[in-house]
């Protein structure tokens, strides 16, 4: 393994030991280890627990995954310019920022990739466990610095699962940068040279420069900690000056104190600034499973993982009122869903993600709206986020763009239309939960919470939405923001009946799915009429682009972007939607139903009809 951390006292480094040891691996097993990984721009992943159980907490690799581990630090330095044919000995060296979420498995991962970038003459610089904002925002405020990053994580997948990210500048590799790796991983996955290559590499590398590195950790950590806060006040602060809006705001608190629960279920967010950043800006915070790698119950954080959280804050609750929000990160601590307490029952509730997604948005436009009632706004979503955004967006005047599911996806598309002259102040994935706050191009709990807090101390804006909506009660609470958005029920995106396994090429099933939907739209047309549905309209989404139409000729080659029905009333306003798309990030195909509340059983029939469509289509 590699690193010793002081803070917790794990033994993490033993840099005498070879990790390849002298025996190879065949071909055929890296051939059948690298089929299961799965290759997006989202991220790369696959179960590296030895065992290949997805629910293994070990930390010890098998021999064909640590190759793949060698194979993708080779990625990133051919992409780099650094490694093979492409390699420019006159070229500065590249400089790689690495860190890793929580997980067993990621040390074991980072000590291949490590010696790899040593012998290729890459420099490195180690943080070990950083949550994924804090890296992100270490390589945008160091951007002249750090060629790349890679972060070594599986988000929410389960604790066995482990992955990776690259980027730059603050953001993921887009899929255009992202294909060409992959291509290449492919060919040295399956190419029985570079065995003996990455063995080399691994052998050959200087172990002093190696302990140099490891030596140089903790100073690593304490600058990236230092450049989040720098990053995460200035995100908040918006384009006031970061010292003006901490003054500004300590003295709101004074009046409103706010109380916050933290359930971190020892991950990556346990090593970063929440507890600090709380303290400066005036907030109470109490942080629950704050060590890392002590995790509790499974990482999504959806529904009944978020149920601790619940119960410690609605007991805090019970002893200090100012205590209404908290919050619970994936492991790699860029994704945050909340409760929160309801006044009217003096409980704690659980919110859906896409009711995280919509809260923020209410709160970030209604405060540009507030203080600013002409500017050109705009948001960027993905397809399967609800359409109670677009309820919410219509009545602050702010323009709906939507992409494909990818974060990179969602944070180059509102980059395109900053281009065309919108302000694209909030962004991100309704159906993951969790919000992107501009200049960060990740989601972060943090820029969650700022969002709550900046109108919660702030009558001004909440008022402004609630005016725009005719909602009647004024009482600033997070329960009265919460009743004030669009009513709309939402299939979880991490529920069982949300994922299925198909058999079918995407092609040919959406081809079939188009067919059964035409047959059964007509053969049931007075059952959609009584619903409220006289109408339906298709989009598929690929990229950064949302096109209405069709057909394969409205899709591209190989067919899996995303597959949006649109049905609407007839005044043909959208009153719901089915959505599609195999996941870019696990072996499943994801569906999802979005509809307006209206009291007719709708979303019912409409969930039943997608599951049974798709089951015709799959043949």
């Amino acid at each position: 393994m590699i690193y010793r951390e002081k803070e917790t006292g794990l033994l993490i480094a033993n840099t005498d030991i070879n990790p390849l040891l002298d025996k190879l691996p065949l071909q055929e097993e890296i051939n059948k280890s690298a089929s299961n990984m799965i290759l997006s721009a989202s991220g790369w992943r696959k179960v590296f627990a030895k065992s290949g159980d997805e629910e293994d907490s070990s930390e010890e690799l098998s021999l064909e995954d640590k190759y793949l581990s060698g194979y993708i630090a080779l990625s990133l330095a051919k992409h780099l310019n650094y490694f093979g044919d492409t390699k420019d000995s006159n070229k500065t060296p590249p400089t790689v920022l690495i860190g890793m979420d929580a997980r067993p498995t990621g040390p074991a991962i980072c000590d291949i990739i490590t010696r790899v970038f040593i012998s290729l003459g890459i420099n490195v610089k180690s943080l070990f466990i950083a949550s994924a904002p804090e890296i992100m925002a270490y390589s945008a405020l160091e951007k002249d610095k750090i060629t790349a990053f890679l972060y070594i994580s599986a988000s929410h997948n389960p604790i066995g699962h482990n992955g990776i990210k690259f980027g730059y500048n603050g953001g993921v590799y887009t899929s255009s940068v992202i294909a060409p790796m992959i291509s290449d991983f492919k060919e040295f996955s399956s190419n029985e040279k570079y065995i003996k290559i990455i063995k080399d590499a691994v052998d050959n590398a200087d172990i002093k420069k190696y302990e140099e590195i490891l030596d140089n950790v903790e100073t690593q950590k304490n600058l990236s900690l230092s450049l989040y806060r720098e990053f995460a006040l200035k995100i908040a602060a918006k384009e006031k000056n970061s010292n003006e809006f901490l003054n500004d705001l300590k003295e709101k608190l004074k009046t409103t104190p706010i109380g916050i629960i933290g359930e971190l279920n020892g991950s990556a967010r346990s090593t970063t600034i929440d507890r600090n950043f709380f303290n400066e800006i005036g907030v109470k915070s109490l942080l629950y499973n704050d060590r890392p790698k002590e995790i509790v119950h499974p990482i999504v954080p959806e529904g009944e993982n978020l149920e601790l959280c619940r119960t410690l804050l609605e007991n805090n609750y019970k002893e200090d009122k100012d205590y209404v929000v908290g919050y619970v990160p994936d492991n790699d601590g860029d994704r945050g869903n909340l409760v929160y307490i309801k006044k009217s029952s003096g409980k704690a509730e659980i919110l859906q993600a896409q009711e995280v997604f919509a809260l923020v948005v209410m709160a970030e436009l209604s405060a540009i709206r507030a203080y600013d009632k002409n500017s050109k706004l705009a948001i960027s979503v993905n397809g399967p986020t609800s359409n109670r955004i677009d309820e919410i967006c219509k009545a602050l005047d702010v323009s709906v763009f939507r992409a494909e599911v990818g974060e990179a996806n969602v944070v180059e598309l509102a980059q395109i239309q900053r281009d065309k002259g919108f302000t694209v102040r909030i962004l991100g994935e309704g159906s993951n939960g969790g919000n992107i706050t501009y200049p960060a191009k990740v989601r972060d709990p943090l820029n969650t919470i700022m969002s709550l807090i900046s109108i919660l101390s702030d009558p001004n804006i909440f008022e402004e939405y609630r005016k725009r909506v005719h909602y009647t009660n004024p009482e600033l609470s997070i329960e009265n923001m919460i009743n004030s958005l669009p009513s709309y029920t939402t299939t979880d995106a991490f529920s069982p009946i949300a994922k299925l396994h198909v058999k079918s090429s995407h092609g040919i099933l959406k081809t079939n799915y188009e067919r059964e939907l035409v047959n059964f739209f007509s053969e049931n047309i007075e059952k959609f009429n009584s619903l409220g549905i006289f109408g339906w309209e298709e989009y598929q989404m690929e990229g950064t682009s949302c096109v209405k139409g069709m057909g394969e000729n409205f899709r591209s080659a190989p067919y899996k972007g995303g597959l949006k029905i649109v049905f609407n009333d007839r005044e043909q306003n959208p009153i719901a939607f089915t959505w599609m798309r195999g996941s870019g990030t696990e072996p499943v195909f994801r569906i999802l139903v979005d509809c307006k509340d209206l009291d007719n059983n709708l979303y019912d029939f409409l969930l039943e009809m997608h599951i049974k469509l798709l089951n015709l289509a799959d043949m």
